[in-house]
């Protein structure tokens, strides 16, 4: 674990940022995403990498190579799977020497490893920023990454890093909202910085789960409008192209409760944009009450999601912190539209069902040709 959260611009003035979201998988790791993620780090070599949430997949009790059966017994299987889960995503980055933050999702604590436990695992790794290690008020992944000059001298722009979801395993429900401690917290700090630097110090705020105010990019629209979606019988909707653009996969999935933080972003100022994942199939960036909201796609392929799957990058300039530059590279994007490629995202990806299908019936037609083939040569 390093010593503290702050990361530095480089010489040139820029930091580039990877997030990756909704990593989403258990022990055995799909193939085809960890391939992604290589060429990701490879292509961009970014200066932070921040995994968003939905780290793991939940229940590694019943991990299975093929359906779900159970495999594991207690807490230290339970314990020893997510360890080795997470190993897959994070080594990479250690081999590269890339320092990582991240914040949890609504999956990462449907185990009986509990949070707190599980980062323990994230910190036993050098390049992991530390999070929150000395606030019992707030949850271990709330915290904030200062940014500091190239020279180390100066504050230049702050990552917000903040819980939105938790599981209660007594009443077996998922809560998806951010806690009024974490609004109190971002206020308290806010203010304090502000104080102390004499200044309004812009940052990037980083949630798993949407704020409600995300439904405000979407519309009602017409089965043949363009992106349209369907979300009901003869209902559709799709973003709303006067305040978004992108791409909507699904109807956004939002928190239940933010306790007045998108009121506190508004009057705070500081936030340039709230970042998100959660929804595997949407990737957009929009503005709505003066506030923007980019979101990312999943990078799983053990779970649903779309052609959209990938990383999303942020570039900062520390000469300009006001501007940043973002977009998403996909899977075929970074792992190119080889034979090989296509043939491992089919096989790896869980919503590709059909294609699957049909891959199988094709080697198995062609499999039966080839022995139909050598008993006739036989026969000859």
């Amino acid at each position: 674990m390093r010593a503290d959260n702050s990361v530095k611009f480089n010489q040139d003035g820029k930091l580039v940022i990877m997030q990756v979201s909704d990593t989403q998988d258990l022990v055995h790791t799909r193939l085809a995403m960890l391939q992604m993620l290589d060429a990701a780090y490879d292509k961009v070599k970014p200066d932070l990498v921040l995994f968003t949430g939905d780290n793991v997949l939940g229940n590694h009790l019943l991990d299975a190579r093929i359906g779900t059966r159970k495999v594991a017994e207690g807490w230290q299987e339970e314990f020893d799977r997510i360890r080795k889960t997470l190993c897959q995503i994070i080594i990479p980055l250690e081999d590269r020497k890339i320092p990582f933050g991240m914040i949890y999702g609504n999956h990462d604590d449907m185990n009986s490893v509990t949070k707190d436990e599980q980062a323990e695992i994230f910190r036993q790794y050098e390049y992991c920023l530390p999070m929150n290690t000395d606030n019992p008020d707030i949850d271990c992944d709330t915290y904030r990454i200062p940014v500091f000059s190239h020279d180390g001298k100066e504050l230049v722009f702050n990552l917000w890093m903040l819980d939105s979801a938790w599981y209660d395993k007594e009443k077996d429900k998922c809560f998806a909202a951010v806690k009024k401690e974490t609004v109190d917290w971002y206020n308290s700090e806010y203010k304090a910085i502000k104080k102390k630097y004499k200044k309004d110090v812009k940052s990037l705020m980083f949630l798993h789960i949407p704020l409600p105010q995300q439904e405000e990019l979407i519309e009602k629209c017409e089965k043949h409008d363009e992106g349209a979606v369907k979300v009901g019988k003869n209902e559709y909707i799709r973003l709303n192209p006067q305040k978004a653009g992108g791409v909507l996969g699904e109807p956004v999935s939002v928190c239940e409760d933010e306790f007045g933080l998108f009121e506190s972003v508004k009057q705070n100022g500081d936030v340039l944009a709230v970042v998100t994942g959660h929804d595997h199939s949407n990737c957009f960036d929009g503005t709505t009450q003066g506030v923007r909201m980019v979101q990312t796609p999943a990078a799983s392929f053990r779970c649903y999601g779309s052609d959209q799957r990938g990383v999303r990058l942020f570039i900062l300039d520390e000469n300009n912190p006001e501007e940043f530059e973002t977009y998403t590279l996909n899977y075929k994007e970074l792992c190119g539209k080889s034979p090989y490629a296509k043939f491992q995202y089919i096989w790896d990806a869980d919503d590709k069902i059909p294609e699957k299908c049909a891959m199988i019936a094709g080697f198995a037609a062609a499999a039966c040709a080839g022995i139909a083939a050598l008993v006739k040569l036989k026969k000859k």
